[in-house]
């Protein structure tokens, strides 16, 4: 636990105190939690549902008038995880499924190169206006990984979820 708690800043882990550990069902699948951090630990998917594996995505183009492919474009690590939660979103409305279908996220991220670090902080701060809020409770399992770049020069994360569409009763 003290390896996890030092790689998350003060600033996040105070903002998510408002998040009860908690084993959540909807739909037949039960999201468990624990601790206070907006993810479920473990999440249960019941049989006879569909798993829907959507590709990893980037912000799209922010400011047309930069340089193509440069941080510019793409904004800050909260805006390029606003915008690319705002394309899965997209893309799951297509699919007739909502943000509270993703049972698991997986969320690349680049350091800021002005800063030389990751931006976990911003990430944090876009995704929970998707997840474990009022009106969309459902956390799903989450990993964030650094890495050392991504196919977009100018993207400072990239992010895949997997889905579930439960059986309608």
């Amino acid at each position: 636990m003290r390896l996890f708690k030092s790689l998350i800043p003060a600033a996040a882990l105070t903002a998510l105190a408002a998040f009860p550990a908690l084993a959540h069902a909807e739909g037949g699948v039960i999201r468990h939690g624990e601790g206070k951090f907006p993810i479920s630990t473990a999440v249960e998917v019941p049989a006879g549902a569909t798993t829907i594996y959507l590709s990893g995505m980037g912000a799209p183009v922010q400011d047309k008038t930069a340089p193509p492919k440069s941080l510019e474009a793409y904004g800050d690590t909260r805006a390029q995880t606003l915008a690319s939660l705002q394309r899965i979103e997209g893309e799951l409305k297509k699919l007739n499924l909502t943000m509270g279908d993703v049972v698991q996220m997986h969320i690349y991220m680049v350091a800021d190169p002005r800063t030389k670090q990751l931006d976990f902080d911003g990430m944090m701060k876009a995704y929970t206006q998707y997840f474990g809020t009022e009106k969309q409770p459902n956390l799903p399992v989450r990993s964030a990984f650094a890495v050392a770049q991504l196919a977009n020069p100018g993207w400072l994360i990239e992010i895949e979820v997997t889905v579930v569409r439960t059986p309608k009763k």
